[in-house]
């Protein structure tokens, strides 16, 4: 799915024009971003909820190399569907 799937739902659900539909689509990608970071997570009902969750500091292999690389500890995004989500599917 992209940016420009979802706005061309909208823009044949709310009969606008594609301008409108892919302004929406950014707005929202921003607001769920904002969230994100403000709280820490966004639950869209009927859907799954995204959560920020911490990643730990690791070894992992240079695949061209063979040596030896530390991975930085950070933050991911991680989703869970809903159960009416799971039952659809």
């Amino acid at each position: 799915m992209s940016k420009a799937f979802l706005a061309a739902v909208l823009q044949d659900s709310l009969d606008c024009t594609g301008v409108a539909a892919h302004k929406a689509v950014k707005d929202l990608m921003s607001a769920i971003v904002e969230e994100l970071k403000e709280e820490g997570s966004f639950t869209l009902p009927s859907f799954g909820t995204f959560a920020v969750c911490e990643t730990k500091e690791r070894q992992a292999l240079n695949p061209r190399t063979g040596a030896t690389v530390t991975v930085q500890a950070g933050q991911t995004v991680r989703f869970k569907a809903s159960p009416r989500l799971k039952q659809k599917l």
